[in-house]
């Protein structure tokens, strides 16, 4: 496609300001680890909220919810919008926990939480697990839609790609720290949220589609608009609306999504000034990212339908493209080719920025777990700051080069999301209840984490090989399913079988993060000197199920209106605000 000068100089432009802001934050980030990782401890809900929505508007994200939409329909969707009840019971029951703690990272947690060698090593292993392995292959997936996206748009080649985009987000990740990071995501977002919708509202006016009227009325498009899937059709109510909601949301660990937060959610909550602003900024973050931002990617993946509703079609009109890398997910970069010059520029910015807030992220947070976690813990616990700085612009520069090298062997973003959420099953209840009951212990976690990876390689890699009751493609729920009950099984039964922590480990555990105290009474009784906390949780759980149906609500009235539904609209709206009066004034309750 032809790109202009105009489109070439809001690239350019886009480029430099994302540099400027890095040499910028690059002031402050250099005093400290705790200023690189996390800003001083004084960052907004607001401008930490956006960061979290930046994060997760990656570039892969859009191909995923194509590849799904294509695939399975705009009910397809709840696979990761189930993830929803998670993000809220994060909001009001987890974030003001989290920011009690007062630890720099969520791993420097397990040795608040445990005590002895086991703490130790499950924080130095998971440093290294989630910090290198996990982090590499999310960025791998970012990597490779950026791949896909400059292939189809630009013409790039897969090293062409990785170079430009490597260098750059490096560049300001490595110089401003976390806080170059918040700062670029903020002014990323906006870029990113007026090139989608942008794209969206100008696609369904080209001549091919006609308008939204025509778009909804398509034969190809008729058949994958409903919003809840069909409850007749068990092979696919189970699979994409049952299982989702039902187990994998509290059962599953996925980066941004994780039962109790976690990951680089924890580290913005650890980031703001108080409670109340972390608080504020993981709703400011749930509402954006489940109720406002899927719909002009669904619309994209919809129309891509009608200009190109077989893999063969885009094959054709992009020849060039590798073959391992022909999919579902290629349809959104393939329907973006159709844009006007100037209006192409800002999608490309607005791509780039998708690409670069999500991978400066993960290289920032998985950077932190490398310095924090394990070398300033484990290799040079002496280190002075200037140092331990140095190491993690070092680590910086490495994590993006395995997750560079990962992706030129990775072929969807769908395959990768399979994956990792099959490796993190049955784990997801462990961080829901370990700060709320204290039988849990460490040997609870390292018993978890070992047996649900063994198991998601046994059922991806050889049970089917094995020709015992093989598991059918459509039937793949069935491998979550069991990897959630043997996983859970087992850490269960090793939690009663082993020792607990230490009381003294325990009781100042609960005294700096103040749980309420349901899970914590038969220790407690033995400690009759330790105030005993009441805490708000039936209140807190009663707030994150209204705010669910609330951004639920928000969901499907955005979805009925661009249906043309107008007396579901009305109702899914009413319903949104009653939500949202409900939440605020229990919000201001909260203590």
């Amino acid at each position: 496609m032809n790109i202009s000068i105009l489109d070439w100089a809001i690239i350019i432009a886009f480029f430099v300001i994302s540099m400027l802001v890095g040499v910028y934050a690059s002031k402050t980030a250099g005093k400290n680890a705790k200023e690189f990782f996390l800003s001083g401890r004084n960052m907004p809900w607001w401008l930490l909220g956006v960061s979290m929505v930046a994060t997760t508007f990656s570039a892969d994200t859009p191909n995923l919810v194509t590849d799904i939409v294509r695939k399975n329909g705009v009910s397809g969707n709840w696979v990761w919008w189930a993830f929803l009840l998670t993000g809220m019971l994060t909001v009001f029951v987890y974030a003001k926990l989290w920011r009690r703690s007062e630890v720099t990272t969520d791993l420097e947690f397990y040795e608040l939480r445990y005590g002895g060698k086991a703490a130790a090593f499950l924080r130095a292993f998971r440093a290294l697990y989630l910090g290198v392995f996990f982090n590499v292959v999310i960025m791998a997936t970012v990597s490779l839609a950026a791949i896909k996206i400059f292939g189809v748009m630009l013409g790039l080649s897969s090293i062409e790609t990785l170079l430009i985009v490597s260098v750059v987000t490096v560049f300001y990740s490595s110089l401003g720290g976390l806080k170059g990071v918040l700062l670029t995501d903020f002014f990323q977002f906006f870029i990113a949220m007026i090139g989608a919708f942008g794209a969206a509202i100008y696609i369904i006016t080209l001549p091919e589609i006609g308008s939204l009227d025509a778009l909804l009325t398509h034969p190809n498009v008729v058949g994958k608009l409903n919003i809840i899937p069909d409850f007749s059709d068990w092979n696919v109510l189970i699979p994409l609306f049952i299982m989702p909601l039902a187990i994998q949301w509290w059962a599953t660990w996925y980066p941004g999504a994780e039962p109790g937060g976690g990951g680089y959610i924890a580290q913005r909550m650890l980031s703001a000034k108080d409670e109340k602003n972390a608080i504020g900024a993981t709703l400011l973050f749930n509402i954006t990212h489940y109720a406002i931002r899927p719909w002009p990617w669904i619309i994209i993946a919809l129309s891509s339908l009608i200009l190109f509703p077989q893999l063969s079609d885009m094959q054709e009109a992009f020849p060039h493209i590798e073959a391992s890398k022909l999919g579902d997910d290629l349809a959104y970069s393939a329907m973006l080719t159709f844009l006007p010059k100037g209006l192409i520029g800002i999608v490309l910015a607005s791509l780039i920025a998708a690409v670069m807030s999500t991978l400066s992220t993960h290289l920032n947070w998985g950077s932190s777990y490398v310095v924090n976690d394990f070398y300033s813990r484990f290799v040079k616990p002496d280190a002075s700051d200037k140092e331990l700085v140095a190491v993690g612009r070092i680590s910086t520069v490495g994590l993006m080069l395995l997750a560079a090298l990962l992706a030129t062997v990775l072929s969807n973003a769908l395959e990768a999301f399979n994956i990792l959420l099959q490796i993190g099953a049955g784990t997801g209840l462990i961080f829901i209840l370990r700060w709320f009951w204290w039988r849990i212990n460490a040997y609870t976690e390292i018993s978890a984490m070992i047996v649900s990876f063994i198991v998601a390689i046994y059922f991806e890699s050889i049970h089917n090989k094995l020709g015992f009751w093989p598991i059918p493609e459509d039937m793949g729920y069935l491998k979550l399913l069991l990897g959630v009950s043997i996983t859970t099984i087992t850490w269960v039964s090793v939690t009663l079988l082993t020792k607990p922590e230490d009381d003294k480990v325990l009781i100042a555990f609960y005294k700096k993060v103040r749980p309420a105290s349901y899970g914590w009474k038969k220790l407690l009784i033995k400690h009759p000197d330790v105030k005993e906390e009441v805490g708000q949780l039936p209140m807190e759980i009663g707030l994150m199920l209204i705010a669910s149906i609330m951004v639920f609500s928000a969901l499907f009235g955005v979805g009925f209106w661009i249906y043309g539904e107008t007396i579901p609209a009305i109702i899914a709206t009413i319903i949104t605000f009653a939500g949202g009066v409900l939440v605020y004034k229990g919000w201001k309750k909260m203590r």
